[in-house]
């Protein structure tokens, strides 16, 4: 894997990796809030790799990159930051890949910049709207009970708090190798960062009925996180979105089955090329679905030819 450091907004020194084949088409991970480039990994190191050139970044706060004391809630600065990404390591109209608040980190770019640089975009388990009530009610009980715990400057008090955000993100619990190494990158995020992120008033979800590019929303169908009414709510703002409910699997489904959730993305990165939206001169292998990859749009089982053109 190679490591690079770019400028993003306000100068901030951002920290980004990437894997697979360096011309091939382009995926840009984003993760959530307190994670890391690393929240990836079974995407990194998957077949996707063979095929796609895949980068991932720590997001401003997170991991190797800096943690300014504020700006957190500036949306030019979330938006900078993905643009430098996109035009520092020259990605030709990435896949823009995003979980829990990376979606929000998207529209801030397509709000600033458009979507002219980008081929298509991966929403998972996602969050668009952040501080009302509005934003609240699709979130869970859960989830919201222990964000207080999240801003603890007290360490034992922050670690529990984290510790309970792992085990709402999975279906079932990484062995302890992965279990320790997610605590350990949650943990390098400082409290002041998590308080910043998650008491942010924001709302993206005028940007959804503008976007044209194609669009997959994936989500977990036992996340206890986010709730399937998120869903809803962003296919009635993106009528085109493509729907991947993926049934034994949490908020991060990514992880929980990673060979369902790396088909599917291979799968839309293949119908996003044939479409035109990426001019890709790679050659590329047919990635097909097997049952556990299958779609559904709330609930039911779709079909390429059923889904509306972009």
């Amino acid at each position: 894997m190679k490591h690079h450091t770019i400028i993003g907004g306000g100068g901030t020194r951002l920290h980004v990796v990437e894997a697979g084949e360096p011309h091939a088409p382009s995926i840009l991970f984003l993760h959530g809030c307190s994670q890391s480039w690393l929240s990836w990994d079974r995407q990194l190191r998957s077949e996707l790799a063979r095929r796609y050139r895949l980068v991932a970044m720590d997001l401003r706060g997170h991991g190797a990159s800096e943690r300014p004391s504020d700006g957190y809630d500036d949306s030019r600065l979330w938006a900078a930051d993905l643009d430098a990404a996109i035009r520092e390591l020259e990605l030709d109209r990435p896949i823009l890949c995003g979980w829990s608040y990376g979606p929000i980190v998207i529209l801030d770019y397509i709000r600033h910049y458009g979507e002219e640089r980008i081929g298509g975009i991966h929403l998972v388990g996602a969050v668009t709207k952040l501080g009302s009530e509005a934003a609240a009610a699709v979130l869970t009980p859960e989830f919201l009970a222990l964000v207080p715990g999240l801003f603890s400057t007290d360490v034992a008090e922050s670690v529990r708090g984290l510790e309970s955000l792992l085990r709402l993100c999975f279906a079932r619990e990484p062995d302890a190798s992965d279990w320790y190494t997610m605590l350990g990158f949650g943990v390098s995020v400082p409290p002041f960062v998590r308080q910043a992120l998650l008491t942010r008033v924001v709302d993206n979800d005028d940007i959804l009925p503008t976007i044209a590019k194609p669009v997959l929303i994936t989500h977990g169908a036992l996340d206890a996180v986010v709730r399937p009414e998120a869903v809803a709510q962003h296919r009635a703002g993106v009528p085109h979105a493509q729907v991947h409910i993926v049934p034994d699997a949490g908020h991060a489904p990514f992880w929980d089955d990673a060979a369902a959730f790396n088909r599917r993305l291979g799968a839309f990165c293949e119908e996003v090329a044939r479409s035109g939206d990426v001019v890709t001169g790679f050659q590329r292998a047919d990635l097909s679905l097997g049952p556990s990859g299958a779609d559904t749009v709330m609930g039911r089982p779709t079909s390429y030819s059923q889904r509306p053109n972009t």
